[in-house]
């Protein structure tokens, strides 16, 4: 058991000192949400005038769930990139032939990637705050909001993780994060679901990210629907890529990475 957590330590240390240490990555990683929480936030802040946009505490908090999710997601993408470099740097191989218990490289890598997000969730948080958003949930409900926002955070890096795995090459970045980015731009990113027509409301109504924004939004509005359900959605999500994952790793193996 020693040895696992070696290599799991080992590889999360590695990976979060060169995230947060490297100005090439550090940057973008901290703009990025930032930059779509003012633009969001702030330049399509009239949008709460629509006729039946009701929710009580703001359009500054309404945007805030979702680029709080939307960094949870893409730091974990961003954690899937940093596999595929290490594959082309030949870290990753010399990894996979040192490691007694090769499935702790994934588990180190994504709790790089937990860590990474955390960082930039309290970045986030701050400047929300600081703006005046105003959050109506209590303390259960925050530490809610934050979990699930993990949740996503690990969902994000399984996927990537085992794209990166199965090609190791960063090549293949745009099949990492096109799809992350496709699934939470169709969701009810700038009004609620309620006041979308045609057939953004059927994608959206049907996309799994949407009920994660509605509960996440509910946390800070003090009253979150379908939480077991959000929850139970997360944690699924999170077991498919997890195993997504660990088949790439195989994969990775069989390649004689």
């Amino acid at each position: 058991m020693s040895a696992y957590w070696n290599v799991v330590s080992g590889v999360a240390w590695r990976t979060l000192k060169n995230a947060l240490t490297n100005p090439q990555l550090v940057i973008p990683t901290m703009a990025f949400p930032l930059f779509f929480f003012t633009a969001f936030a702030g330049g399509l802040s009239q949008l709460r005038e629509i006729p039946g946009f009701d929710f009580p505490p703001g359009y500054t908090a309404f945007q805030f769930v979702f680029v709080l999710l939307q960094s949870a997601a893409f730091n974990g993408v961003f954690t899937g990139f940093g596999v595929a470099r290490d594959f082309e740097g030949g870290f990753a191989k010399r990894l996979l032939l040192a490691a007694p218990h090769r499935s702790g490289i994934v588990v180190g890598y994504a709790l790089a990637a937990l860590a990474r997000w955390a960082v930039i969730a309290v970045v986030l948080t701050v400047v929300a705050l600081a703006v005046g958003m105003d959050v109506l949930g209590g303390a259960p409900e925050l530490v809610g909001l934050y979990v699930l926002a993990a949740l996503v955070n690990v969902c994000g890096f399984f996927w990537a993780g085992g794209v990166a795995l199965r090609f190791r090459t960063i090549q293949a970045g745009p099949l990492m994060q096109m799809p992350v980015f496709l699934i939470l731009f169709f969701a009810p990113v700038y009004v609620p679901l309620d006041l979308l027509e045609g057939w953004i409301e059927v994608v959206a109504s049907l996309n799994p990210t949407t009920y994660l924004l509605e509960t996440g939004r509910g946390f800070v509005a003090g009253d979150a629907p379908h939480v077991l359900g959000a929850f139970a959605l997360a944690i699924g999500l999170g077991i498919a890529f997890w195993t997504w994952a660990l088949l790439g790793l195989r994969k990775a193996e069989a390649a004689g990475a």
